[in-house]
């Protein structure tokens, strides 16, 4: 390897190892050097780097544990007639598991997943490939319904102008998103709404340049421009916020239990009718966050939550990275229950859930890409003794 290029993946393993996203350029990178790279090679390597966690030298440093680690896992893939590999990190009770050094150096967001071990005396490199049958992950799809109740598949349409309503433009951008161009209007606007499926998410900017992220089976009801005292909006399911400020015109979301009124601030509202609890998380700015009976003021850092008994709870310090997470990629649990995990998988793939037995109480910890094939985030499960099987779209969840 040249000096160059080894200085190059040195970095690059140093900011993977902080949790810095990598570039496209610098994943592919590290993927060409994981296909050519011996263990001893990248143990080496490791030892140069200075940058990086504990946890990822402690496996080197225990040969003897690594190695019975490293077998026992090649002896139950092998029994199972697949090849182990691992995406992401997936923790269970704050335990990571089956993670060894490597194993534990993947390219979350990289297109094939490399690991190297030793078996009978010989090196072996696998590349895991997705199957036809493996269910690929969400993308950015969403269906526009006008006024008059004609609809727009969007991520299929293509870009430019493409609905004029009154004095509203509806415009496709080059990089996918919907756009809406207003001129002001003393009448009452059309209302449009913008839905997305199972497998679907969707980045729009409101006439007011609000900017809104929709999470897959969600749907957000709007005007086509905004005009009267107040910018309201109805949400069923996820959605990110960017409010555009005005102070003369509050913005107000509106779901079926809940609302959250600001004036221009970032938050993401999660308001799944399947979940036990409605969340507002805010990131920046205020806003108020209430129900018919009772209202919550949060300030950036805190979680406003709404049960569905009517009780409401004030997170004072909320894991606001965790809220935004799908937004930026990832799935991220804290604490979860397996069936609230399993639904969020189940949204982002478009699976139908069957549990054959009922539904294991275990909590789990841990961080996923969205941008890998169902496969890979079954083999996390497995890691965490989750044991599916997948028959066509339905993901049959077994004790």
């Amino acid at each position: 390897m040249k000096r160059m290029n080894q200085a190059a993946i040195i970095s690059i393993i140093e900011k993977y190892a902080q949790g810095i996203l990598l570039s496209q350029e610098e994943e592919v990178l590290l993927t060409s050097w994981m296909q050519q790279v011996k263990p001893s090679a990248f143990q080496a390597l490791l030892d140069q780097c200075e940058n990086i966690p504990d946890t990822f030298r402690a496996y080197p440093q225990m040969p003897d544990t690594f190695k019975a680690t490293l077998e026992a896992r090649i002896d139950q893939q092998e029994q199972q007639e697949k090849v182990d590999s691992h995406t992401g990190i997936f923790y269970l009770y704050g335990k990571k598991i089956a993670v060894a050094a490597t194993i534990a150096l993947m390219v979350i967001a990289g297109s094939f997943v490399y690991k190297h071990y030793r078996a009978g005396g010989k090196e072996v490199v696998a590349q895991q490939q997705p199957q036809n049958t493996d269910p690929a992950p969400g993308g950015n799809r969403a269906v526009l319904t006008l006024a008059d109740g004609s609809t727009i598949v969007l991520d299929s349409a293509k870009n430019g102008v493409l609905s004029q309503q009154g004095n509203t433009q509806v415009i496709k951008l080059s990089n996918g998103q919907l756009a809406y161009n207003a001129s002001k209007s003393n009448g009452e606007a059309p209302f449009n709404t913008i839905t997305t499926p199972n497998g679907g998410q969707y980045h729009i900017e409101l006439p007011d340049g609000t900017g809104v992220w929709l999470n897959a089976a969600s749907s957000l009801r709007f005007p086509a421009s905004f005009s009267g005292a107040t910018r309201t909006v109805e949400l069923i399911g996820e959605g990110y916020f960017e409010v555009a400020k005005n102070a003369a015109m509050p913005f107000i979301v509106q779901s079926k239990e809940a609302t959250v009124e600001v004036l221009g601030t970032h938050f993401n509202m999660n308001a799944y009718e399947e979940e036990g609890v409605i969340k507002t998380t805010l990131l920046e700015g205020a806003v108020k966050f209430h129900d018919k009976t009772a209202v919550l003021r949060l300030i950036p850092g805190q979680q406003g939550q709404l049960f569905r008994n009517g009780t409401m709870q004030l997170i004072k310090d909320a894991d606001v990275d965790q809220a935004v997470a799908w937004k930026n990629g990832y799935f991220q649990f804290d604490g979860i229950d397996l069936a609230a995990l399993i639904r969020q998988i189940a949204r982002w793939y478009n699976l139908e859930v069957v549990y054959e037995d009922k539904v294991p109480e275990r909590e789990f910890t841990g961080k996923i890409s969205r941008t890998v094939y169902l496969s890979e985030v079954i083999k996390a499960l497995e890691l965490s003794d989750v044991h599916c099987r997948l028959n066509g779209n339905r993901l049959i969840v077994m004790p």
